[in-house]
């Protein structure tokens, strides 16, 4: 692990605080600057003492990409410790916690490993310059900086890919067709889905959950030109009309296998070529009630818990199944 440099580094603009009685700095560095004074303890140092994984190539290309969107790609500050190498002092006695560092030494690299690499890959691949916002501790012990980088990787939980598709509805079409459909109270899913994706009694279908089922509805390239408007339009149409034809076994899902995932992917599979059929391409319209027409020729089913389909699962049992709803719909 080398903490050395090769000349001290001065920083600007340092706000100094204190979090929980330990001395801290904010400020921000260019990205040459902050890959200069940073090193990495990997967890098979000899001294024992060393704790972050290798570097995943992916994660840091991803960030890179991310960093090339432009402006729009902002990212939280990386997290250091300054292992008391860095010396704070004032511009002035009116300001004692704003000024500047003197670093004498390289910080260790908390978190922010993968951040750091796609910005490397970044500035060396757009000859741009980046500022990096940062957070540094004075000085941790050894083990209180092994503690606290368990603590932010142990302890941290993301937000999950239903809240996710949420926040993204407004920038993605799907997103806001699945967001729709837990929402409108004309919805079949809008008292049995989970926008958060935390299922609880009565609400057993995410917002993932849809998110994936709609992609399987709308799959078919003559459905693919349609407006999101439409597209909600056809699902509602579609949904709507399982529903009437089984309101039953709609509603109850412990005694009912219609509304488990592997049955309503299967019931998109198959309501993708309906949909399709429904389409003219030529005139951008499309047959609402032929939704209705061919859902109803699926006659009578036995969605039953513990009836044949009690065995059907993941999407092998979705797409078998969906060949027997696909013909009893086209027939």
């Amino acid at each position: 692990m080398n903490s050395t440099l090769a000349s001290p580094i001065v920083i600007e603009n340092i706000i100094q605080c204190k979090i929980r009685g330990k001395v801290a700095y904010q400020s921000h560095v260019p990205a040459t600057v902050a890959l200069n004074m940073t090193f990495v303890k990997p967890f098979d140092d000899p001294s024992g003492k060393g704790y972050q994984r290798p570097v995943d190539p992916k994660r840091c290309n991803d960030f890179a990409i991310y960093l090339s969107k432009g402006e729009d790609a902002l990212f939280t500050p990386i997290l250091l410790n300054a292992g008391g190498q860095w010396e704070f002092s004032a511009y002035d006695k009116q300001r004692p916690s704003f000024g500047r560092i003197i670093s004498k030494g390289k910080a260790s690299l908390m978190d922010g490993q993968h951040r750091l690499g796609g910005i490397k890959r970044y500035i060396q691949e757009t000859n741009a310059e980046i500022n990096i916002p940062f957070l540094a501790f004075h000085c941790l012990d050894e083990d209180e900086e092994i503690r606290l980088f368990n603590t932010i990787n142990t302890k941290a939980k993301g937000i999950g890919s239903s809240l996710s598709k949420y926040l993204r509805r407004d920038s993605d079409d799907m997103s806001w067709i699945a967001t729709e459909l837990l929402i409108r109270a004309e919805s079949p899913f809008y008292n049995i889905g989970s926008i958060i994706g935390k299922r609880n009694k009565g609400r057993h279908i995410t917002l993932q959950n849809l998110y994936r089922t709609l992609h399987l509805l709308s799959k078919n390239p003559k459905v693919s030109f349609y407006s999101r408007e439409d597209k909600l339009t056809m699902a509602l149409t579609f949904y709507n009309a399982v529903k009437e034809c089984f309101p039953q076994e709609w509603l109850d899902y412990s005694s009912y296998r219609l509304t488990h995932i592997v049955c309503l992917d299967a019931l998109s599979i198959a309501g993708s070529t309906i949909l399709a059929n429904c389409s003219t391409e030529s005139k951008r319209q499309f047959d609402y009630n032929g939704i209705t027409k061919a859902v109803i020729k699926l006659g009578k089913i036995d969605w039953s818990a513990s009836g044949p389909l009690k065995y059907i699962k993941g999407m092998n049992g979705s797409k078998s199944l969906a060949m027997d709803l696909e013909e009893r719909m086209l027939s």
